[in-house]
C-alpha cells in the first residue's frame, strides 16, 4: 500500500466498525413484534390485546434507538420521552425528544431527569415500558440529591473529568449524589420493563453504563470517599458534596439500591467487541492479516500511543506476531490528564503521541477514533498518525511536545490534516484504535 491507500483502508475499517453498532441495526436484530407477543433477543413478553408500550431513554444513541424501535412497534407505542446529546433530527412522535447537556450536566439535564421521573412514576402496575440506555446518559440526565445544587454537581463533574479518574469511579461518585443513578430511577415506577443497552464501558458492566439508572449499585459511600482521596481531589469538590459523602459513610443516608428489581430486565445489544469483530472482517477483506488484541485498552492516552507504536515495530520485525501487511485492533477507552488549555480528546492525544513515536518510519499507520464521532471537546472523532503527517509537522515547524503539553492535539491535527471527522454517529461503544503495518510501495 502507498500512504493514501493505507489511510483510506484505515478509515474504511473504522467506518465498518461503527456501522456494526448503529442503533437501527442493533434494534432490528434484537426486537420483534408478532401479534401480541414482543420478543427481545431470547425473551418473550406477551402483551394484552390493545395494550400499548411506553418508550423512555437517555444517552448518545437514544434518539436513533427510539426511531428504530418506533418502526418495529408502530401504533403499539403509547408515548414516552428520550434524552440525547443532540437535537433529534427526526419526528419521534408520540415520544417527547429533548436535548440534555454533555459532558457536564446543566439545567436541561435537570429538566430531562424530571420528565423521565414523572413519566415513569405515572405508569400503572400492568403497564410495560422499554428504556433505551447508552453512553452519555450520566450527564444528559441529572437531578442531584436535595442538599447538592446543580452548580456543585457541575463542579464535581469537572473536577473528576479533569483528574483522569476512571469512568467506573467517576460514576460511583455521581451515583451517590444523584436521584436518577445507581438504580434510583427504577425506584420511581411500579411497571415492568426492559432496558436495552448499548455499552460504552470496558467489560460492559451494567452497573456502570449510564451510571446504571435501573441497575443495582455495588458501590458505597466509603468507596466514593476513597476515590476522591486517592485522586487527591477531596478538597477540590464542593463542601456540600463532602458532607453528603461523610454522612453516607456514617450510615446517616441510605446507600443506592443494592438489589435487582425482578420486574425490570436488561438486554445488552451493542458492545465494543461487536464493532471490533466487524473491523476485523473489513481488514481481512482489504487483504490484511488481522488480529483483535484487546477490547480493554485503557491507561494514559499518550503513554498508550507510544506503547502501541513500539508494538507495531515488534510486529514488523523478524518473527513478528503476524504476516505483513498486518492490522492490529484495540477497543476500549484511555484517559487524559488535562494540564493545558488546548482543544482535543483522548483519541487525538493518543494519535499525537503515536505520531512522535512513528517519526519517519514509513510502514506504520495508527488511527484512533471515538465510535460516537466526538472526541473530547472537539468536533473530530479522532486522528490518524503516519510518517507523512510527521514530515508535514516538521515542515510547518510544529513541535509535537508543545502541543502535547498544552493538550492541544486538535489544533495540531487541524494544521497538518490528520483529523478523523465523521460527525456524531448516533451510537457509542467507546473507541477503536487500529494499526496498519506494511512495507510502503512507492
Amino acid at each position: 500500500m502507498n500512504t493514501e491507500e493505507r489511510r483510506a483502508t484505515a478509515r474504511n475499517i473504522f467506518g465498518a466498525a461503527v456501522a456494526a453498532v448503529l442503533p437501527e441495526k442493533l434494534i432490528a436484530d434484537a426486537v420483534f413484534l408478532q401479534g401480541d407477543t414482543l420478543r427481545i433477543l431470547d425473551k418473550e413478553y406477551p402483551l394484552q390485546p390493545g395494550r400499548k408500550v411506553y418508550i423512555f431513554g437517555s444517552g448518545k444513541a437514544s434518539a436513533g434507538m427510539a426511531k428504530s424501535l418506533l418502526t418495529v412497534l408502530g401504533n403499539r407505542v403509547a408515548g414516552g420521552a428520550v434524552v440525547s446529546n443532540v437535537a433529534a433530527g427526526d419526528d419521534l412522535s408520540p415520544l417527547v425528544a429533548i436535548q440534555g447537556s454533555h459532558p457536564v450536566p446543566d439545567a436541561r439535564s435537570i429538566r430531562a431527569a424530571e420528565l423521565l421521573i414523572d413519566g415513569l412514576s405515572a405508569l400503572e402496575d400492568d403497564d410495560f415500558f422499554i428504556y433505551l440506555l447508552s453512553g452519555g446518559s450520566s450527564a444528559l440526565v441529572e437531578k442531584p440529591v436535595n442538599s447538592v445544587s446543580l452548580a456543585e454537581m457541575q463542579k464535581t463533574t469537572r473536577v473528576l473529568l479533569h483528574s483522569s479518574v476512571p469512568i467506573q469511579e467517576i460514576n460511583a461518585v455521581r451515583k451517590h449524589l444523584s436521584q436518577t443513578k445507581g438504580g434510583r430511577l427504577g425506584q420511581n415506577t411500579r411497571a415492568s420493563g426492559a432496558v436495552l443497552v448499548i455499552s460504552d464501558v470496558i467489560g460492559d458492566d451494567l452497573s456502570v453504563i449510564g451510571s446504571g439508572p435501573f441497575y443495582p449499585d455495588p458501590s458505597t459511600y466509603q468507596q466514593c470517599y476513597e476515590i476522591l482521596q486517592h485522586a487527591a481531589v477531596w478538597n477540590e469538590v464542593p463542601a456540600a458534596v463532602r458532607t453528603v459523602i461523610r454522612s453516607g459513610v456514617k450510615g446517616q443516608l441510605p446507600e443506592t439500591p443494592g438489589e435487582k428489581k425482578d420486574s425490570i430486565r436488561h438486554f445488552l445489544l451493542g458492545t465494543n467487541r461487536i464493532a471490533l469483530e466487524q473491523a476485523r472482517r473489513a481488514a481481512e477483506a482489504a487483504g490484511l492479516h488481522c488480529r483483535i488484541l484487546s477490547a480493554s485498552l485503557d491507561g494514559e492516552a499518550r503513554q498508550v500511543g507510544e506503547d502501541l507504536v513500539a508494538l507495531a515495530r515488534d510486529v514488523a520485525g523478524p518473527g513478528g506476531l503476524l504476516k505483513l501487511p498486518a492490522c492490529l485492533l484495540f477497543g476500549g477507552e484511555t484517559t487524559v490528564t488535562v494540564r493545558g488549555p488546548g482543544k482535543g480528546g483522548r483519541n487525538q492525544e493518543l494519535a499525537l503521541a503515536a505520531l512522535a513515536a512513528i517519526g519517519r518510519t514509513a510502514y506504520i499507520l495508527l488511527l484512533s477514533g471515538g465510535t460516537d464521532g466526538i472526541d473530547g471537546n472537539s468536533s473530530a472523532a479522532g486522528a490518524i498518525a503516519d510518517s507523512t503527517f510527521f514530515q508535514e509537522a516538521a515542515r510547518q515547524n510544529l513541535p509535537i511536545a508543545n502541543f502535547l503539553a498544552a493538550n492541544d492535539s486538535n489544533t495540531f491535527f487541524q494544521k497538518i490534516g490528520g483529523l478523523l471527522e465523521t460527525g456524531p454517529t448516533g451510537t457509542n461503544v467507546m473507541d477503536i484504535t487500529l494499526l496498519i503495518i506494511d512495507k510502503e510501495v512507492l
